[in-house]
């Protein structure tokens, strides 16, 4: 039954990855869809591969996951546990996605986790790992600095970057010598759709890579811990030799080792789920909330691009969704103020703020019915 229970995990996880494939996914291709660089089909297939290859070049956001967030001394984390966390994410990006908003599945699992935990310990915040370590206040590990300072911060770097970088470039262009007025007709002139359409397939690649790097991790960071609490349990002792590779070991550092074979697995199930649902989320970045030519596409896919993998490299997980829409947001105010559809971005924020305490309501809730249904103590 223990090892039913830790696969089912790892079913659900996939499922979750599936849905973050055609939820978070869908936000790193928005904009070379909208601004037909690319076809659907084409910047699917140009997510996968960069997905892939992001996914495969590091693990810090998964090790963030897998360890940085719940205090395993205060609350046991078992596969009930896990899928209720998994369950609550689910849930939301379901909805959210249904309604066509571009909410975070890294939030949403973030949220699922903490709100699983604090239930499982019987509402004992000390189950959920706030801030830890370093010599600031804040820590250097925890929700507090791997998770809600960065909320904020992250989509704020993403906005101004892109309004830095879009001002830049019509800067730039105006001073080659293109003639009075091309503020407005930037993005219909030939030369710059031409030369843009080019460099935003660059800048694509860039936002496929950095959501590789870090949204493809989370949930491998999710099953890694399933595997490790399994293998410290003893769940795998006699397991046949052909299924060994589903034991986690540590390494020096007493940190998860991420398996080849999860990566991999994560990466095609995202892929799949971004080749089959993307596109109510695609519509809300691309179409409904501005409207965007290739050097906006470049700019925001630029900015994004470079917020997410800098806090990839520091095992922060942050939200796709949260940066290229503020990237967006940047590059649509520097063209001017009311270009932006302020409607759709006040239904974005909502879901932005709802996300951490829905999610961690709904699993916490789960994790209530379990224990009144005797399958967690």
């Amino acid at each position: 039954m223990a090892l039913t229970l830790v696969l089912l995990v790892v079913v659900v996880a996939l499922v979750f990855e599936y849905i973050n494939g055609f939820h978070d996914t869908a936000n790193s291709i928005a904009t070379v869809v909208a601004t037909k660089v690319l076809s659907p089909g084409q910047a699917v297939l140009l997510a996968a591969a960069t997905n892939l290859i992001g996914a495969l070049a590091g693990t810090a956001v998964a090790q963030t996951i897998a360890s940085g967030l719940l205090d395993t001394g205060v609350v046991t984390v078992t596969p009930i546990v896990l899928i209720c966390a998994l369950l609550g994410a689910v849930a939301w990006n379901l909805i959210t996605w249904w309604w066509g908003l571009p909410s975070s599945s890294s939030h949403a699992l973030v949220g699922g986790l903490c709100g699983a935990a604090l239930a499982a310990s019987h509402d004992r915040w000390a189950a959920i790992v706030w801030a830890r370590g370093g010599a600031h206040w804040w820590g250097e590990k925890g929700v507090l600095p791997k998770v809600i300072v960065p909320m904020v911060t992250s989509p704020v770097a993403g906005f101004i970057i892109g309004l830095l970088l879009m001002g830049l470039l019509f800067s730039l262009i105006e001073f080659l010598g293109m003639r009075k007025g091309v503020l407005q007709r930037l993005g219909r002139t030939r030369f710059v759709n031409l030369f843009f359409g080019k460099a935003q397939l660059v800048s694509a690649c860039a936002m496929g890579l950095s959501h590789g790097l870090n949204d493809a991790q989370k949930t491998m960071g999710i099953i890694a811990l399933a595997l490790a609490g399994a293998t410290a349990a003893g769940t795998f002792d006699h397991l046949p030799a052909w299924l060994d590779f589903l034991r986690i070991k540590e390494d020096a550092t007493q940190q998860f080792q991420i398996a080849l074979w999860i990566k991999l697995l994560c990466a095609i199930v995202m892929a799949a789920g971004t080749a089959v649902g993307g596109w109510r989320i695609i519509k809300t970045l691309g179409h409904k909330m501005v409207k965007l030519h290739p050097i906006n596409g470049f700019a925001a896919e630029t900015a994004s691009a470079a917020v997410i993998l800098t806090a990839s490299h520091f095992g922060i997980p942050v939200s796709t969704t949260h940066n290229i829409s503020a990237a967006i947001l940047g590059v649509g105010v520097a063209r001017r103020f009311n270009a932006i559809r302020w409607t759709i971005v006040e239904r974005m924020v909502w879901a932005w703020i709802l996300t951490l305490p829905i999610t961690g309501g709904i699993a916490w809730l789960l994790v209530l019915v379990a224990r009144m249904l005797g399958w967690i103590d």
